[in-house]
């Protein structure tokens, strides 16, 4: 999966959508340590701050977890909520 530019979604809610899918296909599991931004950054062609609204969403939605001076982990399946 990877970003569309010509998609009118904007790219940090196409990044967040790309998050989850590897969430839900298991291949970022639970309590699993998110990649960095510069890695999701360089891995996608996006501007930091797309990645940086892309896990500010995820965060709200329950997806990921950060703990400040550990990094940004996959939140236990029991605290996802998909967007209404």
């Amino acid at each position: 999966m990877t970003v569309d530019q010509l998609d009118p979604t904007p790219i940090y809610e196409q990044l967040a959508r790309i998050i989850k899918e590897k969430i839900k296909g298991g291949e970022l599991e639970e309590r699993q340590l998110v990649p960095s931004e510069s890695s999701l950054q360089q891995e996608h062609g996006v501007a930091r701050g797309s990645v940086r609204r892309a896990m500010e969403l995820l965060r709200k939605e329950g997806w990921v977890v950060t703990i400040q001076g550990r990094g940004t982990f996959v939140a236990p399946r029991e605290n996802w909520r998909e967007r209404p």
